[in-house]
């Protein structure tokens, strides 16, 4: 318990920087620029996805996190917004490297997420844009403050986005800190090694588990893997539907209930695809 409690209060201090930051970058958007300025930001196109999934290569789940907050305030796209949550890795590359795996095979799968999160990204933009047409105007979500009833109009950005900040990172540690217990019992209990194996879904149950909003996700999926419990088709769906606690960031701030349950639905149909395909591959 006390081990759990530690983790989830460090993992809340990791990201403190990188939510204050994204806040910063939202205020700044929503207060400073011109309508016109947010609309080139928001259309920024067709680089956003790529860009996104350099960032979330990067291994630290904070990403993913900042990446929720601007999308919530309107600052990326939706495309860029999956290309950091498909290409994030979280904690699988500490655990690799503590466990002596080669490093020809980390710099394969982080290439490799990182090279399905731009298509996706890029796919998804492209269709939004194109047949839905949903980039033609800033988001509903854009005014974050208002949603917030932060107040910043009396105390400046600074203060705002501090404001934010605090207020998602008590969010996320009672959150983190549920989810921590439920994956420990979760992980002795022997259900993910028999989940992984049930009918055969073994894309699906990993999916299932790097999901779960909560950096102990990945580590879990990465476990298993380096266990043999889980093959490649597994190893990857996991990884790719991980946001660390991005998802949660996510829920917290964005207002549109369908839309949230669109893009997380999104992300897991591309993560279960994309480990399928990549595992019958042997990428690993």
């Amino acid at each position: 318990m006390r081990e759990i409690m530690l983790d989830s209060v460090i993992d809340c201090l990791k990201l403190l920087p990188f939510l204050y930051l994204s806040y910063l970058a939202v205020e700044y958007t929503e207060h400073r620029m011109s309508a016109k300025t947010k609309q080139m930001i928001y259309r920024a196109g067709k680089a956003g996805p790529f860009l996104g999934s350099l960032i979330g290569t990067i291994p630290q789940c904070g990403f993913a996190a900042a990446a929720a907050g601007l999308f919530a305030g309107g600052v990326v796209s939706p495309g860029t917004l999956l290309s950091v949550f498909l290409a994030t890795s979280d904690e699988m590359l500490p655990v690799m490297l503590a466990q002596g795996t080669n490093g020809v095979t980390i710099a394969k799968i982080l290439a490799v997420k990182a090279v399905v999160a731009t298509v996706a990204g890029m796919l998804v933009d492209f269709t939004l844009e194109t047949i839905l047409g949903r980039r033609g105007s800033i988001p509903e979500h854009m005014d974050m403050c208002e949603h917030g009833h932060c107040g910043c109009e009396h105390h400046g950005i600074w203060y705002s986005a501090l404001n934010h900040t605090l207020k998602t990172a008590l969010f996320l540690f009672l959150i983190s800190l549920m989810l921590g217990f439920g994956l420990e019992r979760f992980a002795s209990s022997g259900l993910a090694e028999s989940l992984v194996k049930f009918s055969g879904l073994e894309a699906l149950a990993a999916a299932l588990i790097g999901v779960i909003p909560n950096c102990a996700a990945s580590v879990l999926v990465t476990e298993l893997f380096l266990e043999g419990v889980l093959s490649g088709v597994g190893l990857f769906a996991g990884l790719l539907c991980g946001t660390g606690t991005g998802l949660l960031v996510l829920y917290r701030e964005n207002r549109n209930l369908k839309e949230n349950l669109a893009l997380t639905a999104l992300l897991a149909v591309i993560s279960v695809a994309a480990g399928i395909v990549l595992g019958l591959v042997g990428i690993v």
